[in-house]
């Protein structure tokens, strides 16, 4: 069965937005590259992989990435601890954007929403996805 492993960020400043990344979830970076499309910074949390990517030019973000309309909607972290995250993202400048509420959503799950650099919508949540594997169990 696949399994989702890889998530690619476009990003004007690929420097702080891994830092950004690296400090609020403790990602480590695992690689970088400077192909004839995009500079980059490759993350990993242990499990997932996720690049952090600054294409050289709109063509190539349009073939390699997705276009202008149509992209990543948001990802989201499984965190043992939600305070200590929030605290984290409040200290990164991160926004706070919602909280769903965990008797309205038909699956059980519970989280919160927070806009990351460039705009990037994270979920966060201390009882994760149906079907992801909880972070004691990689």
């Amino acid at each position: 069965m696949a399994k989702l492993r890889h998530f690619a960020l476009y990003t004007s400043n690929p420097e702080a937005t891994a830092a950004f990344y690296k400090q609020a979830f403790d990602m480590a970076e695992v690689g970088r590259t400077n192909s004839v499309f995009a500079d980059g910074i490759f993350l990993s949390d242990g499990v997932l992989n996720l690049a952090v990517l600054h294409y050289k030019s709109p063509e190539a973000a349009a073939t390699y990435g997705s276009s202008s309309k149509f992209g990543m909607s948001h990802f989201g972290f499984w965190v043992d601890d939600l305070e200590d995250t929030r605290q984290r993202l409040r200290e990164l400048g991160a926004e706070y954007i919602d909280t769903r509420d965990p008797n309205a959503a038909p699956m059980g799950f519970f989280e919160e929403k927070w806009k990351g650099p460039d705009g990037t919508v994270i979920d966060i949540t201390d009882r994760g996805w149906v079907g992801a594997l909880p972070p004691d169990k990689t």
